[in-house]
């Protein structure tokens, strides 16, 4: 009996380590298929091209290919939640801004994206923009505010509900103290080409997609939200500079997966990613569109995505921001 019983113990304690032994195998493995970076907006933004600048490069080391999949929608909540219901394997990754933390500020969500996703690194950091067409005839911020009390209600672009670039909008009318109407689009490609075509006239934008036309003479850069000017514009003001007292906002993109990835798949992307972000050729591709390779621990980026959860939860609060 006792032969019996220690028998049927070593095959259980058998059973429940084979998956474990598996799981280990797979990590090993890793990767043997492609992997799907999602994208919650439309091409053509600085998110957009973040993503497909790391994907070419790991695409090449790897040994697999990464794709881009953009799922825009619902201020990036459409690519959040199919990201954080996908198997937990590594082969869907969450290339996301800081509207991870913003959008559920005013939004309820389907899924706890704080327990369904993991950080696994900060990939890079850029101001938002305010833009102006060069037909509004505003060349300032000051006469901008100027023209929007003459005109009240006069409309502004983002990326979509919820964005930073939406709180970074109603942060700056509230305290210049003017009614700013949100446009919100499904991305900044189509928010910058309705921008640059004339049919709305303010954007406040990520600045990858903007600078082409700014250069071209078709856009003006009235001021950028970081505390200090973006050394690839260091011609554009702050909005502090310009008397937005207490406004700062610095746009993040990094990566996620499904909570339970194998951590050793978890540190496999970290890798990979950082030695992306740490290429010459990218890091100087990245810079020239003012966006700032970062990189850094998954714990250093969770702790940055705490803190902006709260940031934003409170600025909704104050500002009374509304979906």
């Amino acid at each position: 009996m006792k032969l019996a019983r220690r028998k049927f113990l070593e095959v259980a304690a058998g059973t429940v380590a084979l998956p474990a032994v598996t799981r280990i195998a797979k990590a090993q493995a890793y990767p043997t298929r492609p992997v799907r970076f999602i994208v919650p907006f439309a091409p053509g933004g600085g998110l957009d091209y973040a993503a497909r600048t790391v994907a070419a490069y790991m695409s090449r080391v790897i040994g697999q290919q990464v794709i881009v999949e953009n799922k825009p929608g619902a201020g990036g909540l459409i690519g959040i939640e199919t990201a954080a219901k996908s198997p937990p394997d590594g082969y869907t990754v969450l290339i996301m801004t800081d509207s991870l933390a913003s959008v559920p500020a005013i939004t309820t969500l389907n899924t706890d994206y704080i327990k369904d996703l993991v950080p696994v690194i900060h990939l890079t950091s850029n101001p938002v923009i305010l833009a102006v067409h060069t037909s509004l005839g505003v060349t300032s911020v000051d006469e901008l505010i100027r023209a929007a009390k003459l005109r009240p209600g006069m409309s502004y672009a983002t990326s979509g509900a919820g964005t930073q670039q939406h709180f970074a909008g109603e942060w700056f009318a509230h305290i210049a103290g003017v009614k700013l109407d949100h446009v919100p689009y499904r991305g900044a490609g189509q928010a910058i080409n309705d921008l640059v075509a004339g049919h709305v006239k303010i954007a406040i934008l990520g600045p990858p997609s903007l600078i082409p036309h700014y250069k071209a003479g078709t856009l003006r850069f009235l001021a950028q939200s970081t505390a200090t000017r973006s050394p690839n514009l260091p011609e554009v003001p702050t909005f502090r500079e310009v008397g937005i007292t207490d406004f700062a906002i610095e746009l993040w993109q990094g990566a996620f997966v499904p909570t339970r990835t194998p951590p050793a798949i978890t540190a496999r992307l970290h890798a990979e990613m950082g030695k992306a972000l740490a290429d010459p050729a990218i890091r100087e591709g990245l810079l020239q569109s003012a966006m700032e390779p970062i990189g850094g621990s998954p714990d250093h980026f969770a702790q940055l995505v705490r803190a902006d959860i709260e940031k934003y939860a409170r600025l909704a609060r104050e500002l009374k921001i509304r979906d």
